[in-house]
């Protein structure tokens, strides 16, 4: 099989990725790269100045197929300083889609996206006699593209240009064969690809596929968003930690470790929920590590800032918090602070506006909490949980997942609980644990704000629903909004502790730009034409976010189950432009974007999408029946998704100074 598929392949395949971006330095040149094999346009007489996205329509019936592929029909216009200008079409450059044999770097193939036990080796899927295969994902997330110093140009076997390296991570797989639901059954794959990037056209291309051994940190939970950190290494996820209390009997939890230790009960919960970090050598191999001390949550993506520090975590969860992590040193997150923020809401109107406080979880290291886990530590050790009123005021009533629990915490087990039962101490501390599916998090740097996005504000975020956890009293949308965080140092913890770190979120308000429109005007309560929810022309359920620093651009990729399709938008935040790039297949979900501004002079933004046709009543009633068949066709029954980036469509692009 080629390493890159023809033309005709690449329509069938789903936009993941994103848009080469202008590298600019204060003297440097500024690149758009284009696909594999164009010519590069002549250098332009005048320096760079910026650069604008157009946006492109959505995609409908009358243009079935366009549904239900990646579509791309949006372009980007590139100012120079003496006021010229030039426009590029884009267009999508996918490394494989999964399910795919790629190379593997010593002369044989590996599939990409295939599942592996404790032993390394494939997990099958049986559930159809006579067609017995390696079971691999559906659902590639969260990415990071790098280059190493140390893997000089010539030295990488198989690389003929600039040796480019890009860890990509594996959510979960849909379902079997036979259509039985297999989420969060299998141990997440992770893999490092090496590419090769021609210096002329800045196009990349696969020549190794290297699935990286998690033995050693006992398999990945649910790996969902993803970025890199400013030292260089992939900052993974696992998303939708088990409940411990529940490990005995909890089918997922059992499911999963049947399926990777080949015995239903050796799992603990509590090896699950934490940050893996992804280290690539320049040989194109991968080595993690798990950090224990960062907080066991719903981790869907962090972003540490400048400082090399502070760490801003997502939490994808019903009642869910919004947690800081202030390492002890840079560059290093294997001990530090852990907090959780305190909202106090200043406007309930919408979306919502609060101030934030911070309250102090602990203090650990990494080391002392897998010693724990390792030790054999249980839920009961830590904390009596009750799902029922015990009529005893030794308990606290808090809400967890959506739910009522009572909780009592064993005495001198603070620690622990700060840090493996972390939702549950957070809120009995007294932070705010009321967000919902709280997602991708990013920071722009130059004005000293971060971006976090909630996909759906509902359940314990609205103001008298009964999930709600107190604080958070808003009204909505049902299918979100991406809020702005001002950053600020000289902040002190809520016993008055200074907190070491010039980067803490103090207020969170929604962008009016990048708030949801709910036809209707309430969750599900109007359909358009083609089945959506919510307004084609705005976002729906921002999920992935990333932030451009050279661009001045938000780019947002939608999990959207009020958009018939889901888009990736790119806003730019200083003429607060909202543009769709890009429309993925019908049923998936926009994943894994990274916005990388200058590798060897050339810039990219990465992003994947996942579960093709994954169709959902009555959202896509109207369209299912033609759509089905066109994406089966395109993708590999509905169980493959492709991984790739946007480029420019037939040209190559440089731009400099002089």
């Amino acid at each position: 099989m080629s390493d890159q598929p023809d033309v005709s392949r690449r329509k069938a395949l789903k936009f993941l990725a994103a848009a080469p971006m202008l590298p600019l330095g204060a003297t440097t040149a500024a690149a758009l790269l284009a696909g594999s094999g164009a010519a590069e346009a002549a250098a332009p007489k005048a320096a760079f100045s910026g650069a604008a996205f157009e946006g492109m329509a959505a995609p409908t019936l009358a243009d079935a197929a366009a549904m239900a592929t990646t579509t791309v029909g949006s372009g980007l216009t590139v100012s120079f300083a003496d006021g010229s200008r030039r426009s590029y079409k884009l267009a999508y450059h996918p490394f494989f889609t999964t399910g795919d044999l790629v190379p593997d770097g010593k002369g044989g193939k590996v599939l990409a996206g295939g599942y592996y036990n404790i032993a390394n080796q494939p997990i099958l899927d049986n559930s159809v006699a006579g067609k017995e295969r390696q079971f691999f994902s559906d659902s590639p997330d969260g990415t990071s593209l790098l280059s190493l110093g140390k893997a000089a140009r010539g030295k990488v076997p198989g690389v003929k240009g600039n040796p480019v390296f890009a860890v990509v991570q594996f959510e979960y797989t849909t379902r079997d064969q036979k259509g039985g639901s297999m989420y969060g059954l299998l141990p997440s794959p992770i893999a490092v690809l090496t590419l090769d990037q021609d210096p002329r056209t800045g196009s990349l291309r696969l020549v190794k596929y290297h699935n990286v051994d998690t033995s050693g940190v006992n398999g990945l939970w649910i790996t969902c968003g993803a970025s890199l950190s400013p030292w260089n290494t992939h900052l993974s996820s696992e998303e939708y930690e088990p409940d411990a209390t529940k490990a005995a009997t909890d089918p997922q939890l059992r499911g999963f470790s049947q399926n990777l230790y080949g015995d239903a009960g050796k799992a603990s919960p509590y090896h699950y929920g934490h940050l893996p970090e992804v280290t690539v050598h320049p040989d194109g191999t991968g080595t993690i590590r798990k950090h224990y001390n960062v907080g066991r949550i719903s981790h869907e993506l962090v972003q540490v800032m400048p400082d090399e520090r502070t760490v801003l975590m997502g939490d994808d969860a019903t009642n869910g918090g919004l947690f800081l992590f202030i390492a002890d040193r840079p560059r290093d997150l294997s001990s530090g602070t852990l907090y959780v923020a305190k909202w106090h809401q200043t406007s309930g109107t919408g979306p919502g506006a609060a101030t934030l406080s911070w309250i102090r979880l602990g203090h650990a290291a990494s080391d002392e909490i897998r010693a724990l886990v390792e030790g054999g530590i249980k839920s009961g050790d830590i904390m009596d949980v009750k799902t029922a009123d015990p009529q005893d005021a030794a308990y606290t009533r808090i809400k967890y997942n959506g739910k009522d629990n009572w909780v009592k915490l064993v005495p001198g087990q603070e620690k622990a609980a700060a840090f493996l039962e972390t939702h549950r101490y957070a809120a009995l501390v007294g932070g705010s644990l009321g967000f919902t599916k709280m997602e991708g998090t990013t920071v722009n740097i130059r004005d000293k704000k971060a971006y976090s996005a909630i996909s759906r504000i509902e359940s314990s975020m609205l103001k008298g629903n009964a999930a709600n956890g107190g604080d958070i009293q808003v009204e909505g949308p049902y299918s979100g909004a991406v809020y702005e965080l001002n950053l600020s140092g000289g902040q002190k913890d809520r016993d008055g502790a200074a907190m070491d770190s010039a980067w803490v979120p103090v207020d969170m308000a929604a962008v009016p730009a990048l708030v949801s429109e709910d036809l209707g005007g309430g969750a599900k309560k109007q359909q358009d034409a083609l089945g959506n929810f919510a307004n084609p022309d705005k976002i729906a359920t921002p999920d992935n976010l990333k932030f451009s620093e050279k661009l001045r651009t938000l780019f947002i990729g939608e999990d959207s189950n009020t958009h018939v399709n889901n888009f990736l938008w790119a806003y730019n935040v200083d003429t607060k432009t909202l543009s769709r790039l890009l429309s993925c297949p019908a049923g998936a979900e926009s994943t894994g974007l990274h916005a990388v501004d200058e590798i060897h002079g050339w810039t990219y933004i990465m992003s994947n999408f996942q579960h093709p046709g994954d169709w959902e009543a009555p959202l896509h009633d109207k369209v299912q029946a033609t759509l089905d068949p066109l994406v089966r066709a395109n993708y590999k029954d509905r169980f493959g998704a492709a991984v790739g980036y946007l480029t420019a469509d037939m040209s190559a692009i440089r731009l400099s100074k002089g």
